[in-house]
């Protein structure tokens, strides 16, 4: 039964969600996800193809039936309040859900239309979105002509179009080139100083890293980790003090102090002069490099790198984020035939918003 205490936690949290489950025939796509997302961040859902991270946003976004569990968006119950829960969402899927015969001005004239705005507030929206996504020079062409970036731009416009306070993002990077992905990354950062909050899927470990406030892995479609960039690459390994020395004779002096001062034997490569010294803490490494001042060693370079989410990802799930897992096309196991229509799926979301 649900609390008082509960709907107000609730009514706190842009998402959350309860034991998330879909099953297609024998297969779980999600298996018991748990989910929170507070107002105000960009929370990223991190896994390979297949994990269950379009599933599981296709569920909260009212376009999968929830099999098991509990989910609401501000408070509104997925299930219960469908209609008010899609007029709070912005939902820009993996594929462009845009027109290929309309312009950009049309297709964005086109969902605003649909989605209850008048003719003014249409051409208006449309043109403001047009320059805020830099496709003002394109407004006429038609979407054949487009690039992906540009498509993937202007499918994001559409979802902004009434200005909605949540923004589900699934893998919207995917196949653009580094520039463009780059431009797409300072959009989303814009929208959420504008005040908006971003659910994103990605199978990419840099976008996670620079994006997201807090980070959930999926994997094999259950929640195997959760926590900021900084806290899951703290909760699988150590820091690294890396030193290169001008005098490879030093060598084992460095070795000898970080036995001294730390109890970890450090890795030696002569050849480039260079050591590495295992870190509990990072701020161990100013112990270290003062013992070697006070020792007239000349360093050349140092650095404290800490593990990556690729190292994180690896130790959590035993493969990295680019091993497909089961289900043709990389989609989420046999959820793929209805995800195929997904350009279809996310158009009409964008017409019953205004319903």
């Amino acid at each position: 039964m649900t609390t008082r205490h509960d709907r107000e936690n609730q009514r706190e949290l842009a998402v959350a969600a309860t034991g998330l489950v879909k099953r297609f025939g024998d297969h779980r796509a999600v298996d018991g996800i748990d989910l929170e997302v507070r107002r105000g961040e960009v929370f990223g859902v991190l896994g390979p193809n297949g994990a269950g991270k379009t599933t599981m946003m296709r569920m909260l976004a009212t376009l999968l039936h929830i099999d098991e569990g509990r989910a609401s968006i501000f408070g509104h119950d997925v299930r219960a309040e469908p209609h008010a829960v899609r007029r709070l969402l912005g939902v820009t899927g993996q594929y462009a859900s845009v027109d290929e015969n309309l312009t950009a001005t049309e297709n964005l004239w086109l969902f605003a239309r649909l989605q209850g705005l008048s003719r003014t507030e249409s051409r208006a929206r449309s043109a403001e979105l047009l320059e805020q996504f830099d496709l003002t020079e394109a407004a006429k062409k038609p979407i054949a002509a487009f690039s992906g970036g540009m498509r993937r731009r202007l499918d994001l416009a559409a979802s902004l179009l009434t200005r909605p306070p949540l923004i589900f993002l699934d893998e919207p990077t995917t196949g653009l080139d580094p520039r463009t992905r780059g431009q797409m990354w300072d959009t989303i950062r814009d929208l959420v100083r504008s005040g908006c909050t971003v659910l994103l899927t990605t199978q990419y470990l840099d976008e996670a890293d620079q994006l997201a406030d807090r980070i959930a892995v999926i994997d094999r479609g259950r929640k195997v980790a959760e926590g900021t960039a900084d806290e899951l690459k703290s909760s699988v390994g150590q820091s690294t003090l890396q030193l290169q020395l001008a005098d490879s004779a030093l060598l084992p002096l460095v070795a000898e102090q970080a036995r001294r001062l730390l109890g970890e034997e450090a890795v030696l490569t002569p050849e480039s002069r260079r050591v590495n010294v295992p870190l509990t803490r990072t701020d161990q490494a100013v112990e270290v490099l003062l013992a070697l001042r006070e020792r007239d060693v000349t360093i050349e370079s140092v650095t404290v790198q800490k593990p990556s989410l690729d190292e994180v990802f690896l130790a959590l799930t035993g493969h990295d984020t680019q091993d497909p897992q089961d289900g043709p096309e990389g989609q989420d196991g046999p959820a793929s035939a209805a995800d195929s229509r997904s350009a279809d799926t996310d158009r009409t979301h964008r017409m019953e918003t205004s319903r």
